[in-house]
């Protein structure tokens, strides 16, 4: 791909994205709020930009890697976005999990300039990031897809097209209620063990050959034996994203009662302050009630 392409958002997964990219070859424009990030990236050959617009006025595609719906909108199509200065043409690329039908609202701005919008969310976390191996799920026209698909492919090992625009943060929201009902369940189940006085580690090496495996127990329930809350996907962001998953399937007209009652449990866990550690993290919840810690036994 000899055309520049913007990156905005460098954070915890967005930072390793964009370093993957220019590892590949690909000419970088690169924005964040924070200059620790962009300093990172301009170190490792990136140009800078002052602001979203600014990004989007100097390539033909632009990325979107932000945390919130509200954030992505003002990336996209915000008063410094790229819907700015973005010529006829140009591909937007939303790897945001963010709100499907506020990023179809996007996308019909978008389309009176003729601009094209993907959404494009990841799956992998920080390691998945780090070491170019994230499952890339993109939902829009099929030739945009095409034209980015280099792209993806250097930051990720698996890309899916699922069809039309949304389509791909619908996917990505199914997958992670599933991880994140199944994170609440993984602490219930450690601290009735640890509770139970159980040796939790053959407790783990059981489960993990037995019908309670999951990807999940493998990621988070280790995390949670090993005391392991460094952020990466945090509490806040579990919970953001339970918020998009619930509302979405009130809009589809679909109950969900793991996904709403495992919400409150990651609410009672940024109540108690632990916003900005890893997700496993909602583990705290239960053993401040229950008065243990995870393979420890009784608190001291």
């Amino acid at each position: 791909m000899t055309e520049k392409v913007g990156f905005v958002g460098l954070g915890n997964m967005g930072g390793p994205m964009a370093r993957n990219l220019l590892k590949a070859g690909v000419k970088l424009v690169v924005h964040d709020l924070d200059p620790r990030k962009v300093q990172s990236l301009a170190e490792a050959g990136a140009e800078v930009a002052p602001s979203a617009q600014a990004v989007a006025r100097e390539t033909t595609i632009s990325i979107c890697m932000v945390e919130t719906t509200a954030q992505a909108e003002a990336v996209i199509t915000g008063e410094t976005g790229f819907i700015q200065t973005a010529k006829p043409g140009h591909i937007v690329i939303c790897m945001s999990t963010a709100d499907p039908f506020e990023l179809k609202k996007m996308a019909a701005k978008l389309a009176t300039k003729n601009i094209a919008v993907i959404d494009a969310p990841v799956s992998g976390g920080t390691k998945g990031a780090a070491e170019a191996t994230l499952s890339i799920i993109v939902g829009g026209d099929k030739a945009a897809f095409e034209a980015c698909k280099p792209l993806f492919d250097a930051m990720g090992g698996n890309v899916f097209h699922a069809g039309g625009l949304g389509n791909g943060i619908a996917m990505k929201l199914i997958n992670n209620m599933l991880l994140q009902v199944t994170t609440v369940a993984i602490a219930e189940g450690l601290v009735m063990g640890t509770k139970a006085g159980l040796d939790i580690e053959q407790l783990y090496q059981m489960l993990t050959v037995s019908s309670g495996d999951s990807f999940a127990l493998r990621m988070r329930g280790r995390r949670m034996i090993d005391r392991n809350f460094a952020p990466s996907g945090t509490v806040d962001i579990s919970y953001k994203d339970q918020e998009l998953e619930t509302a979405f399937a009130k809009q589809l007209g679909v109950p969900v009662l793991l996904a709403n009652v495992s919400q409150q449990a990651y609410q009672m866990a940024r109540a108690a302050g632990l916003n900005k550690e890893e997700g496993s993290a909602v583990v705290k919840v239960y053993e401040r009630m229950t008065g243990i810690v995870v393979g420890q036994g009784e608190r001291t």
